[in-house]
């Protein structure tokens, strides 16, 4: 370790026992103070990075068990989360698409119909994940398992890979579908795990139903907006090295000569990729848990020969990712359960009614605050779980209309993934490439959600009001 990373190493950690030594209210516990203390000199690690986050995060469960502040158990869950495995299974679905060779073939496919430009590519990504999201109740499985593999392997066929090529494509292309993903999330009650679950909270905080076609309503015009918006956006922002593609089409069909009929192998992979494609689509009617058809898929792919116990051995993004994902998903976790974050965000609503705004200013105000507070959140599902409840609560007490505060609480529950490389499921596969540094990252995550939170306040309130929910 060189000294600028014993630096970043050591303010982590001076960082985080400042923390745990600061006098603290009543009202949160010891214990749920030192676990924040952890949680937060956690953060800074990958903020800082004086050594790959997947040690950072490994360091940061260690920490919290041999402290006492939680059981080894405990620190240890998240390695089990299902979230984690389906993203493990994702990397492996990808790792089959490229060696079989169907993912370079979708991607000459997909330049020869469409591949005029970066930009054209950037909308057909969106359009490919938009069109998919209200029967794929999996964002992880939509982005991770559809659209990663395509790509990715569209990245390389382009030249395009993590490091010095990654800006040619591979990470324009990365953000475009990172964006996406989020905004579809936000569109339908089934395009997201999480969205049943403020549905259900709505329902038992403040009695009110949430439809399926009231949410779709209430979304259908800013969503389209944002998706409209982001892809020239990103392009402005962070403008990939190819730009216009005269030659893709002639390219493709050159290569898509070369290649010839699919292969066994491509057969296999492509069976295998609609089939979790379908039974990810019907869970609703199949109840088949997301994960357990990923691993399935894994399962056939074994199998059948087209990926070898070497490969998943070798496949080094997914257990990196499950390390640091799983550590970060379970210190997210025990903070919620400890009631620090929903102290803190009560508080927070309380401060904020009891200084005399108007509904629409304290609504706003409390959105803000829902939204950036993602930052602490490694899933969408543990930032509902402990906050949605609290602020839609509070937003109603302040005079907010119940079913504008329900739809939109969980509708921008969505919108705020794109804040880090954590903050969703897609997040660890899509960052996991290694196309994007994680300043950039943060950097266009910040702006995106922004701008999307103007759409969503500014014309999706207009929106609102036309339809009659406030």
């Amino acid at each position: 370790m060189d000294a600028n990373k014993k630096k970043r190493f050591a303010a982590v950690i001076i960082f985080g026992l400042a923390i745990w030594f600061c006098p603290h209210i009543e009202e949160i516990t010891d214990v749920a103070w030192h676990l924040f203390a952890i949680f937060a000199a956690t953060i800074l690690g990958f903020i800082l990075q004086p050594i790959p986050i997947g040690a950072v995060a490994f360091i940061g469960v260690t920490m919290a068990a041999l402290t006492g502040v939680v059981t080894v158990g405990v620190a240890i869950s998240g390695y089990g989360n299902s979230t984690i495995w389906l993203i493990i299974c994702a990397f492996l679905l990808a790792r089959a698409f490229i060696k079989s060779g169907l993912g370079r073939r979708i991607s000459f496919l997909i330049i020869k119909a469409i591949g005029k430009s970066s930009l054209t590519l950037g909308y057909a990504i969106t359009l490919a994940d938009f069109v998919m999201s209200p029967a794929t109740p999996s964002s992880t499985a939509r982005a991770g398992g559809i659209i990663y593999p395509i790509i990715r392997s569209l990245s390389t066929a382009l030249g395009s890979e993590p490091g010095a090529t990654a800006r040619k494509f591979g990470a324009y292309i990365m953000q475009i579908e990172y964006q996406a993903n989020a905004i579809t999330c936000g569109m339908f009650m089934t395009a997201m795990a999480g969205n049943p679950m403020a549905v259900e909270l709505a329902a038992k905080a403040i009695g009110v139903e949430i439809t399926w076609s009231s949410w779709a309503m209430a979304a259908i015009v800013p969503g389209l907006i944002s998706l409209a918006v982001m892809p020239i956006l990103i392009y402005k922002l962070f403008t990939p090295e190819i730009h216009e593609m005269p030659h893709a089409r002639n390219m493709a069909i050159e290569e898509l000569d070369k290649m010839g009929k699919m292969s066994y192998m491509e057969k296999v992979v492509a069976v295998v990729f609609v089939g979790a494609l379908v039974l990810w689509g019907t869970s609703e009617l199949t109840h088949m848990n997301a994960t357990g058809v990923g691993m399935l898929a894994v399962t056939v792919l074994i199998i059948s020969g087209v990926l070898t116990w070497q490969d998943v051995l070798q496949e080094k993004g997914a257990w990196d990712t499950m390390f640091w994902m799983g550590s970060l998903i379970a210190l997210a976790s025990a903070l919620s359960k400890s009631g620090f974050i929903k102290t803190v965000s009560t508080m927070a609503g309380d401060a904020i009614q009891s200084a005399g705004f108007s509904w629409l200013t304290a609504f706003m105000i409390l959105i803000l605050i829902y939204v950036y507070s993602h930052y602490a959140f490694a899933s969408v599902s543990a930032h509902i779980s402990a906050m949605y409840a609290a602020f839609l609560s509070v937003s109603v007490v302040v005079g907010t209309p119940p079913l504008l505060a329900a739809i939109a609480f969980a509708a921008l529950s969505n919108i705020m993934i794109p804040l880090t490389h954590y903050g969703g499921g897609a997040a660890p596969i899509l960052y996991g490439a290694g196309f994007v540094t994680q300043g950039k990252w943060w950097q266009l995550g910040f702006i995106m959600v922004t701008v999307n939170l103007v759409i969503w306040l500014g014309i999706g309130s207009l929106w609102w009001k036309l339809i009659g929910l406030w």
